[in-house]
């Protein structure tokens, strides 16, 4: 899996910021125009956050190059409907040498692994010989698997970043899109940290988890640790 923050926005927090300001004050126009310290700016987002005010934030957006991940992880990717995507096309590339994702847990499974790769070599063989037979590839990719491995670009707007990264973020999401969530925070962190002060899990961000009964349980271990902090500080007083 390759992910790459093509472009976003320049100056995200700043055009944030200054959005904000048009909200709460009779700043407008040129007004717009000069700078703000980034104190103010800090103070501007996390403002928005506490009111959950994250219309402002869709002012921002981030374009992402993801390659290396399979079928089932894009399926799952244009869900999030806030967002917009351009995919490797299977209708005009050529796949009879597709490349393929394998899953953790079959990798770890000496027989699974072979059984798995025997079928991925059997789907290439039928494909190709489709092709020769003169099928249409819009209708020889009816064969292709769901590890097949695709590229993809796609844009969000950070209000839509942080519903994704709620969602994909969280433990019990799929291994796969949940390891690309993570790529994703760990990128646009780096140019916009205070915008993405609190995406995450909500186990993490909110202190609270929507899973019920379905909780892989790390809320509990966040608590306990958030609670071991403030009785760290209270007697450190």
């Amino acid at each position: 899996m390759k992910v790459y923050l093509l472009k976003y926005t320049p100056d995200p927090e700043l055009v944030v910021a200054k959005a904000a300001k048009v909200c709460y004050s009779r700043l407008s126009g040129e007004g717009l125009l000069g700078e703000i310290d980034k104190e103010e700016v800090r103070r501007l987002i996390r403002m928005l956050w506490n009111r959950g005010h994250l219309s402002v934030f869709e002012h921002a957006s981030f374009t992402f190059s993801i390659s290396g991940v399979s079928r089932a992880l894009t399926h799952q990717l244009v869900r999030h409907r806030i967002a917009s995507y351009s995919q490797k096309s299977q209708r005009y590339v050529d796949e009879q040498k597709f490349e393929y994702v394998v899953p953790p847990s079959v990798i770890k499974d000496p027989d699974a692994r072979v059984r798995f790769q025997a079928l991925m070599e059997e789907i290439r063989a039928c494909y190709e010989n489709l092709i020769k037979a003169g099928i249409a590839r819009e209708d020889a990719r009816y064969v292709l698997p769901n590890a097949c491995e695709t590229s993809i670009v796609a844009t969000f707007n950070a209000r839509s970043l942080h519903n994704f990264f709620r969602l994909r973020c969280c433990f019990k999401a799929q291994w796969e899109i949940r390891r690309l969530a993570y790529r994703m925070l760990s990128q646009v962190k780096r140019v916009a940290p205070t915008l993405f002060e609190n995406a995450g899990p909500p186990c993490i961000s909110e202190g609270i988890c929507h899973e019920g009964i379905h909780s892989c349980g790390r809320i509990l271990r966040v608590k306990i640790a958030r609670e071991g902090a403030r009785l760290e500080r209270v007697e450190g007083n």
